[in-house]
C-alpha cells in the first residue's frame, strides 16, 4: 500500500514526487511523442452513501499536493488508513478557484435543491455524506511532464482506456441506484458515460452538458448562468448550445 510510502516521506521528497514521480509512479507509455505518467495520490476513498457523484477528467498537481498532505499529516496524526483516504478526497477534491464556479454550477441547475441542501458548497462540509468525488482517471496522469488535459483521447489510450474501464466502472457500479452522476467538461463526459455503459447505469442518472468549472472557462461558464448575454459572447463559446445544455440539465433534474 502506497499509504505507508507517503506517512515516511519528507515533506521535501513529497514535493519532488510529485514533480518527477518515482516512488508513486503507477504507469507510464513513453511510447507518444508527449509521455504519459500516472502517479499514485490517495484518491481511493469511495462515499458507498452518496447522492451526487462529480466527475472529473484526471487530479492535477495541485489536487495531489493537497491529497498527499492532507494523507500525511491524518496518518501521522493517527488516523487509520481508511480515515486518511476520506480525509485526503475531501480536502482535495475540486480544490482551489474552480470550487466556487462549480457550486454556482451545480446550484443553478438544481442539484442543491435535489439534495434538499441551501447550496452545493455544503458538499465540502456538513453535507460531505451527500457527495463524491471523484475523476475519469482516478490518479494523477501527467502528459510530456504537465497536467493531463484530454489529449489525447483517453479512450484512445491503452493505459488510461484500463483505468477507465476498471477503476471508473467499478466505481460507479459501487455508488447507490438513485446517485446522479456529473461528468465536468467533454472528455470527461465520454469517458464517463463509456464507464457508466459497462457499469449497467440508467443514462438518466447522468447530467452530462455542464461546462467545466476551470477558471480559463470563464466566459462558457457566464454564459450557461446567464451572467452574459449570448450576443455578447464570442463565437467559439457556442452560446446556444451551452443555453440548451442548461435548459435539458434543469428539466432533468425537475423531472427525475
Amino acid at each position: 500500500m502506497l499509504l505507508s510510502t507517503i506517512s515516511a516521506i519528507t515533506p521535501s521528497a513529497l514535493s519532488d514526487e510529485i514533480a518527477s514521480p518515482s516512488r508513486l509512479l503507477l504507469n507510464a507509455d513513453t511510447t507518444r511523442r508527449a509521455a504519459l505518467v500516472e502517479f499514485y495520490a490517495p484518491f481511493d476513498h469511495v462515499n458507498r452513501a452518496a447522492r451526487v457523484a462529480i466527475v472529473g477528467l484526471t487530479p492535477g498537481r495541485q489536487q495531489a499536493r493537497l491529497a498527499l498532505e492532507e494523507a500525511r499529516a491524518a496518518l501521522l496524526a493517527g488516523a487509520d488508513e481508511a480515515e486518511a483516504l476520506a480525509r485526503a478526497k475531501r480536502h482535495a477534491s475540486f480544490g482551489g478557484p474552480m470550487r466556487r464556479n462549480l457550486v454556482d454550477l451545480l446550484d443553478d441547475i438544481g442539484v442543491a435543491r435535489r439534495l434538499g441542501i441551501a447550496s452545493t458548497s455544503a458538499l465540502w462540509s456538513e453535507g460531505s455524506p451527500l457527495a463524491h468525488f471523484t475523476s475519469a482517471l482516478r490518479y494523477p496522469v501527467l502528459s510530456g511532464g504537465e497536467n493531463y488535459s484530454g489529449t489525447p483521447d483517453p479512450l484512445g489510450v491503452p493505459m488510461l482506456r484500463q483505468r477507465i474501464e476498471t477503476t471508473l466502472a467499478e466505481e460507479l457500479r459501487a455508488l447507490p441506484e438513485d446517485c446522479l452522476i456529473v461528468p465536468l467538461g467533454p472528455v470527461a463526459t465520454r469517458a464517463t458515460e463509456h464507464a457508466a455503459t459497462l457499469a449497467g447505469l440508467r443514462p438518466s442518472r447522468i447530467l452530462s452538458g455542464l461546462p467545466h468549472p476551470s477558471g480559463a472557462n470563464a466566459e462558457r461558464i457566464a454564459v450557461f448562468l446567464g451572467r452574459k448575454p449570448a450576443e455578447h459572447a464570442s463565437a467559439k463559446t457556442v452560446p446556444a448550445r451551452l443555453r440548451a445544455a442548461r435548459a435539458a440539465l434543469t428539466a432533468k433534474l425537475e423531472i427525475a
